[in-house]
């Protein structure tokens, strides 16, 4: 077979199929700071919006992972279709529940419901490219396409995560702060179905196995059981996607305080995408690294950038050296979330594609929900520089998660 002849990613996909997705992930990265700014914003709490956002945090480790589960054993199909129908009404009830003289509780309630019924885009899409990869690509080139393909996974949700809450920003600003909700619901109804109704979801979830392990294609009646998803490999990943997300919500909510004292309170999205730009441009760069720089080796060394990087943050001054910063921690962020996910591909068990990535997913928007009602309290409570330690602390589970990742060694 000629070069020219062999298969491509894009070919297998559609080329529709990568905006659509990019585009659906953004309601998803949307959802915790827009339900802060509403409920801020309706009800006039701080406090109340930061245990909202935790609402949608905790909503998302609930049924994110159940969400996988059943994708894995019904197909993605019918499941994501019916997570974004559920999720467009709830987030839509959310932007009225906020204003009626329903009592707090009941918006409780209704953020949990939003995390509940949030599509899982992201894992989704990472599934449905593995399988497609094991599916089509001869087993040599099986790697290398994988670590590209998980190279701008991860580029794409460092574009969502760090521009979601921008556009949270000028639509809260330009119309009202129930606009974000709004048009998250609205982009959930439109492109949320488009990547369910996607030929790819369709696909069956044949698993890329570690390299030296046979290559299993999983069906429903060969799923390994459930129990694997408790070995300590998977759940120190885990662990690590977890400590990505306390990261965004811990840097995003003390560089918000950090403008705030500054006068510039509006501008923190636009010095946090200093932060992303770097990001995404070192994922892709994953892709050229030599195959001897071994996964296990990444996550120790871009974590470690990270965590350089955060301990300079209580020395920042003014917003210049604070951008230079976020551009340093931007090195190591996106490396590390493309090794976290690699590894996830690599060891899941027979079947359990969609609900590994999901698992990772669910810990990164668990984390931010969290870190973001922590160290605004933090912030309210006891000021800037302590709020600015919470990074710190965020990008030390992420490090120490890769060391024990390293410490458990290689099946390779």
């Amino acid at each position: 077979m000629t070069r020219k002849n062999e298969p491509s990613l894009i070919g297998a996909t559609g080329f529709a199929y990568f905006p659509i997705a990019l585009i659906a992930r953004f309601p998803y990265a949307m959802m915790v700071v827009g339900v802060l700014t509403l409920v801020v914003s309706g009800r006039g709490s701080l406090a109340l919006g930061g245990v909202n956002s935790a609402m949608v945090g905790l909503g998302a480790a609930i049924c994110g992972p159940l969400i996988g589960v059943a994708a894995d054993r019904w197909g993605q199909r019918p499941v994501v279709l019916a997570t974004a129908i559920a999720n467009s009404i709830v987030l839509l009830t959310l932007a009225w529940v906020v204003y009626s003289p329903l009592p707090d509780p009941a918006v409780l309630l209704t953020s949990l419901l939003v995390g509940a019924t949030a599509p899982q885009v992201s894992p989704m899409s990472r599934s449905r490219l593995v399988g497609i990869i094991d599916r089509v690509f001869p087993r040599a080139r099986r790697p290398r396409i994988l670590n590209g393909t998980m190279a701008y996974e991860s580029s794409a949700d460092e574009i969502v995560f760090v521009f979601g809450p921008v556009v949270v920003g000028v639509l809260a600003t330009a119309f009202s702060p129930a606009a974000p909700i709004v048009a998250a619901a609205v982009l959930t109804a439109v492109f949320v179905t488009a990547f369910a109704l996607h030929r790819t979801g369709r696909t069956t979830v044949p698993i890329t196995r570690p390299e030296g392990m046979p290559p299993a294609t999983a069906d429903i009646a060969t799923q390994a059981p459930a129990r694997e998803l408790l070995g300590i490999r998977l759940i120190t990943i885990t662990v690590g996607a977890l400590g990505m997300g306390l990261f965004f919500g811990a840097m995003l909510t003390s560089l918000t305080a950090f403008m705030t004292d500054r006068g510039a309170a509006t501008e923190a999205g636009l010095v946090y995408g200093a932060m992303g730009v770097g990001s995404a441009i070192f994922a892709l760069g994953v892709m050229i690294l030599p195959p001897r720089f071994s996964l296990r080796a990444r996550w120790l060394v871009f974590s470690s950038i990270v965590l350089l990087g955060s301990l300079s943050l209580p020395f920042v001054r003014d917003v210049p050296q604070m951008a230079w910063a976020l551009l340093v921690i931007g090195v190591g962020i996106g490396p590390t979330l493309v090794t976290q996910y690699s590894l996830g591909a690599a060891y899941s068990p027979r079947g359990r594609s969609a609900t590994v990535m999901t698992i990772l997913g669910s810990g990164v928007i668990v984390g931010q929900s969290a870190a973001s009602a922590i160290t605004g309290a933090i912030g309210q409570s006891m000021g800037t520089p302590a709020a600015l330690l919470t990074p710190i602390v965020a990008a030390a589970v992420v490090a120490g998660a890769g060391i024990v990742n390293a410490a458990l060694g290689s099946r390779h």
